[in-house]
């Protein structure tokens, strides 16, 4: 029977996204494990592999589709002893071209490559990732009936295998091929892809992660704005997620900031002759240094490395820095995980291709989200000094403006140095002033003292 391929939730806020491109066409024979789309998020690319084995009979949705709903039909695939004929009365949406039963449920058949797949919000009946469709001659357990694919039914009997003690490891408990291999072979079968990989939340809704103001036209014209004098962009995926996060945490966290000056001529030196030493294709940048700086200091300060939950603070164990990043449609904070244990050339190295894989949308899900501190350098465009909101669970997040020389005052004498302003805004739940206070103080000595970075 035909296998109806959906739309796939590959995010928590996921409730549509963009099918950029087909990795196969009509015609195509794909096997469990196979690339079959790569599909836009709200943050991300990723690429989604198929489940079992079929024939690609049709693509119902074109490459380049924008605002396609989580759960709509995208594909069809036919099974091996099936032709084109089993798809006659077929129509997108699921209404099978024979008779459902009332007891039958759709099982999942595609899972992302990278990524969650978060369960259907729309009800007991609904899919997480695909649904099938379903005929009288359907392969789903009626009475005593086995449920397996007709490709595993063949290798069974080839190899004398009772299908009635094989657990499956397809959706809904459907034996797959990879069943019979490791029966075959005396092992265990592998655990369902849409099971296993299935989170404990269903997807929020659009009333919960879109536009911070809805209305558009009539909330301006509301407020005074004359109706034809501008035009309205629609928000993208990511703008909406960043509009409801910051929006809420404007709102929930209360925060506060605390600003110093940084004299950096000696780390600009450092950086020279390090660069000038390093091996070709290493180039490390003055916001290396200050991932470096914060993750050491987060390190000689762990109270201050801490996030608020209801249920009371989470002192994290490594810092994991993350870094805003300013693509094209938006903000993205890819992370330098455990950046306490690692040297100058390998952040360097890792925000590097972090950078240029954000810009790209093709970030994994675990390298955007989570983390536990976060740096926002607008220094590069000339901003002398500002504050950022607290990007949740994140307990503090430190804004870096622009270095340039400034008077000081040098041993009672005045003097010309180079510095720069940071403000570290603080989420007081968590870190208070004196906390804060004492975490800038170790971040100042690693900046203005850049070789104790190497000890």
């Amino acid at each position: 029977m035909p296998i109806e391929i959906l739309m796939p939730a590959l995010s928590p806020t996921m409730e549509e996204g963009t099918l950029s491109k087909w990795l196969v066409k009509e015609g195509d024979t794909v096997n469990s494990g196979d690339l079959l789309a790569e599909i836009e998020t709200d943050k991300a690319t990723m690429e989604v592999e198929a489940v079992e084995e079929g024939t690609v009979a049709k693509l119902l949705v074109a490459a380049g589709s924008e605002g396609v709903k989580v759960n709509a039909p995208i594909a069809i695939l036919l099974e091996e002893d099936e032709d084109a004929s089993a798809l006659d009365g077929y129509e997108a949406g699921g209404s099978a071209p024979k008779v459902q039963t009332a007891s039958e449920t759709p099982s999942s058949t595609t899972h992302p490559r990278e990524g969650g797949d978060p369960e259907s919000a729309s009800g007991k009946d609904s899919p997480q990732l695909g649904s099938r469709l379903r005929g009288n001659d359907g392969d789903s357990k009626s009475n005593d009936r086995i449920k397996a694919s007709p490709l595993a039914k063949r290798l069974a009997a080839e190899a004398g295998l009772d299908l009635s003690a094989i657990s499956g490891s397809g959706p809904n408990g459907r034996i797959i091929k990879a069943d019979i291999e490791a029966a075959k072979s005396g092992g265990a079968a592998k655990a369902a892809p849409a099971q296993t990989a299935a989170p404990q939340t269903a997807p929020v809704t659009t009333t919960e992660v879109g536009a911070v103001r809805s209305g558009g036209a009539d909330y301006l014209t509301k407020l005074g704005v004359e109706a034809g004098t501008y035009d309205l962009v629609p928000l993208n995926g990511i703008q909406k997620v960043v509009a409801k996060r910051l929006a809420d945490s404007n709102t929930n966290v209360p925060d506060f900031p605390l600003t110093i000056d940084c004299e950096i001529d000696e780390l600009l030196k450092m950086r020279k002759e390090l660069n000038t030493q390093a091996p070709e294709g290493v180039k490390i940048s003055v916001n290396d240094m200050l991932i470096r700086a914060s993750a050491l200091a987060l390190k000689h300060v762990p109270e201050a490395n801490a996030s608020y939950t209801p249920d009371g603070v989470a002192m994290h164990k490594h810092a994991d820095v993350a870094v805003a990043v300013a693509i094209d449609s938006g903000l993205i904070t890819p992370i330098v995980r455990h950046a306490e244990n690692k040297g100058l050339s390998t952040i360097s190295s890792e925000m590097k291709d972090l950078a240029a894989r954000a810009r790209d949308r093709k970030l994994k899900p675990q390298e955007y989200q989570g983390g536990t501190f976060s740096i926002s350098n607008l220094g590069m465009m000339g901003i002398k000094e500002f504050g950022s909101i607290i990007n949740e669970p994140h307990g503090m997040i430190l804004s870096v403006g622009a270095g340039g020389p400034r008077p000081v005052v040098k041993d009672g004498a005045l003097a010309v140095a180079t510095v720069m302003t940071v403000t570290l805004t603080c989420d007081h739940r968590v870190v208070d002033g004196a906390l804060g206070a004492k975490w800038l103080q170790h971040f100042k000595r690693y900046v203005e003292s850049p070789i104790t970075m190497m000890l």
